[in-house]
């Protein structure tokens, strides 16, 4: 018997079913690039698209760019906007004021994003803080995908340390955001008394400690000359400065993500930011040094590096969208 052809595809059906797949869109909203997403119903990317932010033109520029790549998006692929879109940005966003706060795009701070994409939109926006869509794209999409599908209850932790420290949790599929819309945010419990002041009012948050420009400000005072944190932790071994601007990292960051870990107490923990990519803290000697600080005798959750790089912020925000 031959080989049967396979029969022609009505192009309107064909345009029908990428409409009926194309049903999650995402913006990731950055200090220096906007991207935007639309995904069929696995989460794959059909339309997707990155441009500049350019913040120091003001709050209204960056407003008009969201909606304008959106709609540039919409005419590429045919697309009529949905009826509601995830936005992901930094900072806190507060319901109950509907303000971003800790923003390090400053001129979003006080401002109602989702109130304002909204009316220029006319479509339901839902807005989540970069940590939180990072740790949801990695828990149902990327590095946790399989723990966090072996069983019900799975809790997930995300961490990002890089400029600044910040994290979410994921439980069973779904963002914790607690009453005060801060679930995870470990960057801010205080972590030396006393230490060095944070933006946020209070005085040695872990942020002031483990965050990249902290650990770089350590091993200026050590050395007197400028690295980043990826070029000190390469000097590990070869420089006593980068050496014990390191095991700074690792101690703090133990006894930080100890007390964490004693709470929430979840079934894996990713590292996101310039710090997820520092091998040490992988490490046995790592792990022991969270052991000594955890209230369990046995340290048994993994620590993951991310798999999906600077992806997860558009495809957590579009998770945002999906209706459970």
């Amino acid at each position: 018997m031959g080989v049967q052809e396979r029969p022609a595809v009505d192009p309107d059906q064909e345009k029908l079913f990428a409409y009926m797949s194309g049903r999650y869109w995402g913006v990731d909203l950055g200090g220096t690039k906007i991207e935007a997403v639309i995904t069929d119903s696995e989460m794959r990317a059909l339309y997707r698209r990155r441009i500049y932010t350019e913040a120091s033109f003001g709050y209204e520029h960056i407003t008009a760019r969201i909606v304008g790549l959106l709609e540039e998006l919409s005419n590429q692929s045919g697309f009529p906007l949905p009826r509601r879109i995830g936005i992901g940005t930094p900072g806190r966003y507060d319901k109950v004021s509907g303000s971003i706060s800790n923003s390090n795009t400053l001129c979003l701070n006080g401002r109602n994003l989702k109130k304002d994409i909204e009316s220029l939109l006319q479509r339901e926006v839902l807005i989540g803080n970069d940590a939180n869509c990072f740790v949801l794209a990695e828990s149902l999409l990327g590095a946790g995908r399989k723990i966090m599908q072996s069983g019900e209850g799975r809790v997930a932790f995300g961490m990002i340390i890089g400029t600044g420290v910040g994290g979410g949790i994921v439980a069973d599929g779904r963002l914790l955001h607690g009453a005060h819309g801060i679930a995870g945010e470990w960057g801010h419990n205080v972590l030396i008394p006393d230490g060095e002041q944070c933006y946020c009012g209070k005085k040695g948050c872990v942020e002031t400690v483990i965050s990249g420009p902290a650990l770089e400000r350590h091993y200026r005072s050590l050395t007197g000359c400028s690295k980043s944190l990826q070029e000190i932790a390469g000097l590990t071994g070869v420089d006593a400065a980068a050496e014990a601007t390191i095991s700074r990292l690792t101690g703090y960051f133990a006894k930080a993500v100890a007390s964490v870990l004693n709470i929430v107490d979840p079934h894996c923990c990713f590292i996101g930011g310039g710090a997820g990519n520092i091998g040490m803290l992988y490490t046995e000697d790592t792990r022991r040094l969270i052991e000594g600080s955890l209230f369990s005798s046995r340290l048994m959750v993994p620590f993951l590096q991310p798999q999906l790089g600077d992806s997860a912020g558009v495809f957590g925000a579009a998770l945002l969208t999906v209706e459970k």
